[in-house]
């Protein structure tokens, strides 16, 4: 049986290559098909910042399967809430 932490990050994984892919389809600067499209590119840019949050939550969650030490989850959260606004916005 699989856990809820392997399945949301088997998933997170598989939505960044299809965004990333769908950036360099679309958005790649040379041959871009799409690559002046403001809308595709603020969708990408969104896309891209919740699967980084989805992906730290999840990684928040494996620990807690792991263990239930407040003190460790919270050393391990921590920089990744003090980032946030330094990576997502």
């Amino acid at each position: 049986m699989q856990t809820t932490h392997a399945i949301a990050g088997m998933s997170i994984f598989v939505s960044c290559i299809i965004i990333g892919m769908a950036g360099g389809v679309f958005l790649h600067p040379d041959f871009g098909i799409d690559k002046t499209n403001k809308t595709i590119r603020f969708a990408h840019k969104m896309a891209s910042r919740v699967l980084l949050m989805l992906a730290w939550f999840t990684a928040c969650m494996g620990l807690q399967q792991l263990t239930n030490d407040v003190v460790t989850l919270a050393m391990y959260a921590a920089p990744l809430v003090i980032l946030t606004p330094l990576v997502l916005l």
